[in-house]
């Protein structure tokens, strides 16, 4: 590693991260000095990797660097909220989901997978065309990708980077991790590429929930301005009719927004100062 590139990674070293490393220095330094020390010194630094691990499998936590799940007071002032989709393009899908939003007024945030869009170019180029969206979503959309180091993570995030930005002319500024999950060794790979973490305030989990109301229900419980809703085009359940959760969710979602005053923008409207 360049000493410029560890600079960067220490520059951004959260609270959390520096009292883990510290740990690990005092558990160490017991373990040698200390006579009987050892067995508990391991035990503190296996405690404290839970701990990381744990924080990185929890999408909304804040412990492993910077992490949006909420827009600014300023998009709350203006009664903006965002709809973010999650896994796509899908040829099947994503037309409906772009259909529904323009009937309503309404603009998305769609983050896809860098595959997906070298698949479906013509789709990715639509969705931008229309006024939404596209954000990086990985390369693959690897189920591993909370366990990989910070080369694999560059070689994920810079390859969707490349892609979406061939195809749709604008290079994303947001990432999401597949599920949410990470390590940290994201956060410095992030802030080198000058790229914002964004969860989200609640989710349907319209990938697993056939139920489309129950989705509807998880999505609309206290919904309010400034918050970031999680949906899926790719990967999307099945409703009890056979149709994708999502298209039956969308009416009634876009409906409320509108009976309530609120607005959905995407993401870089939303976060932009």
């Amino acid at each position: 590693m360049s000493p410029t590139a560890s600079l960067s990674a220490v520059r951004f070293v959260t609270p959390f991260v520096g009292a883990s490393i510290a740990w690990h220095c005092l558990a160490a330094a017991a373990a040698v000095l200390v006579p009987g020390a050892a067995p508990w010194a391991l035990g503190a630094i296996v405690l404290n990797h839970v701990v990381i691990t744990a924080a990185g499998l929890a999408p909304r936590s804040t412990l492993l660097g910077r992490n949006i799940s909420r827009l600014p007071d300023a998009a709350v002032a203006r009664g903006e909220m965002a709809i973010t989709v999650d896994d796509g393009p899908d040829p099947e899908v994503t037309p409906a989901v772009l259909d529904l939003l323009d009937a309503a007024g309404q603009k998305a945030t769609f983050f896809c997978i860098a595959e997906r869009v070298a698949q479906h170019p013509g789709l990715a180029r639509e969705i931008v065309l229309r006024g939404h969206s596209i954000q990086n979503h990985t390369a693959r959309h690897r189920h591993d990708f909370s366990l990989l180091g910070p080369r694999a993570y560059a070689r994920e995030l810079e390859y969707a980077q490349r892609i979406v930005a061939q195809v749709t002319g604008q290079a994303p500024v947001c990432f999401r991790p597949p599920a949410g999950f990470r390590n940290m060794f994201l956060a410095p790979v992030l802030q080198r590429m000058n790229l914002t973490l964004v969860s989200w305030t609640r989710r349907g989990f319209d990938t697993r929930e056939a139920d489309a109301q129950r989705v509807l229900e998880r999505l609309t419980r206290g919904l309010a301005a400034g918050d970031i809703l999680l949906l899926h085009d790719g990967n999307s359940a099945r409703s009890l009719q056979g149709r994708p959760v999502v298209l039956e969710v969308l009416p009634q979602l876009l409906a409320g927004l509108k009976a309530q005053g609120l607005r959905s923008v995407t993401l870089p409207q939303g976060l932009a100062a």
